[in-house]
């Protein structure tokens, strides 16, 4: 079972894999900058050198990068196109050098331009990327509040379709309840995972952000919870961990540090519920 969490840089990107064997981890997710800020990674090689050998020592993968909380790749702006592009290109680069074979991305808001149009501007961006081998873009699923794309599991199949980009999916369960699918129960789990695989193919899903959520299904607001303590709740996540079409695929963990629980509390009780 691959399981870990979305750990800090901080200090050196290295420190991200002792971080994840301290929480109980074997996979992962980072920023290479602060995602608030446009910033390019500041990686050195021997840092990165470090982190690929510590990684490869410990058996700790796959990583994800997850891009800029600014990247837009919908939008209609030029000057935000540009900086999305050029912010996504940085990030993939960033990956080939560390060896992580996914970068993350959302695909953003259309901001007024509509769906369809919001839906072909991520397509259009996307297939400006010069991808280095050996990496692939994640287009994740998103809680879909205001004019965001990708709550709907038929836009993230279009961009797949349409793009030149060999693309792959993250599917946040947090992000997905809050859109609208019901994982509450192993009846609404499965219905979800027929439909996520009718709609993008379940050989596309490369990773899953585990979060349950804080606030009811439906209502396209993203806050994380505990696993087995939010209101996809235990039932619905002892049900998702353990759906055979998803035993394999890497999870990873973006839960909140509250309550005196932070990640290795949580990788511990997702453990749990598949042994369950």
């Amino acid at each position: 079972m691959r399981v870990g969490a979305h750990e800090s840089i901080a200090g050196g990107v290295a420190n991200a894999v002792d971080r994840q064997l301290e929480d109980g981890g074997n996979c992962g997710q980072i920023f290479t900058h602060s995602p608030q800020v446009w910033q390019d990674p500041d990686i050195d090689e021997d840092d990165a050198a470090a982190f690929r050998e510590r990684s490869r020592e410990h058996d700790v993968g796959p990583w994800v990068i997850h891009s800029s909380y600014l990247v837009n790749l919908c939008t209609p702006k030029d000057d935000l196109r540009e900086k999305s592009i050029d912010s996504m290109q940085r990030e993939v680069d960033a990956a080939a050098l560390l060896d992580v074979p996914y970068v993350n991305v959302h695909l953003g808001a259309h901001t007024g331009a509509g769906e369809s149009q919001g839906l072909d501007n991520a397509v259009s961006a996307l297939d400006e990327l010069d991808i280095p081998a050996g990496v692939t873009v994640l287009v994740e699923s998103d809680a879909g509040s205001g004019t965001k794309m990708g709550d709907d599991f038929a836009h993230l199949g279009y961009v797949l379709d349409e793009s030149v980009q060999d693309l792959e999916v993250c599917l946040d369960t947090a992000h997905a309840f809050a859109a609208g699918y019901d994982l509450a129960g192993p009846e609404g789990v499965e219905e979800t995972v027929e439909e996520l695989d009718a709609e993008i193919g379940l050989d596309n899903l490369a990773c899953v952000h585990l979060n349950d959520s804080k606030h009811e299904c439906g209502t396209n607001k993203d806050e994380h919870a505990h696993i087995g303590e939010g209101l996809i709740g235990e039932a619905g996540m002892r049900a998702f961990v353990n759906h055979p079409d998803l035993r394999d695929v890497p999870l990873v963990l973006e839960t909140p540090n509250e309550d005196g629980k932070g990640f290795a509390w949580n990788i511990e009780r997702v453990r749990e519920l598949r042994g369950a």
